[in-house]
């Protein structure tokens, strides 16, 4: 016979509860995207983000060309990727946090 005593039943129902805390905590930067109005247009943030990276990271590429860098770069492609993830994460933190 199965045992329904209270104390089993709230062992079992921790999981579901803990669960339902943690999805609650999770979901609770899903509020709203962030947005910016630019020129009257309202543009996701990441977007933004991503534009002032990729303008950094010409910066950058035409500074390594002009010093020598890019020609003993091993993967150019690889280093630039990465300049314009370092770029987008840097602007995200810097001007939205």
């Amino acid at each position: 016979m199965r045992d329904r005593s209270p104390v089993s039943t709230k062992l079992r129902d921790q999981p579901r509860v803990a669960f339902l805390l943690l999805a609650g905590a999770a979901l609770q930067g899903c509020s709203s995207a962030p947005s910016r109005n630019v020129l009257g247009s309202y543009f996701p943030s990441w977007m933004v983000c991503a534009l002032m990276a990729l303008i950094a990271t010409v910066v950058v590429r035409s500074i390594f060309v002009r010093a020598g860098i890019d020609a003993v770069l091993p993967a150019p492609l690889i280093v630039y990727l990465g300049l314009f993830a370092a770029f987008t994460f840097a602007v995200w933190l810097v001007w939205l946090a």
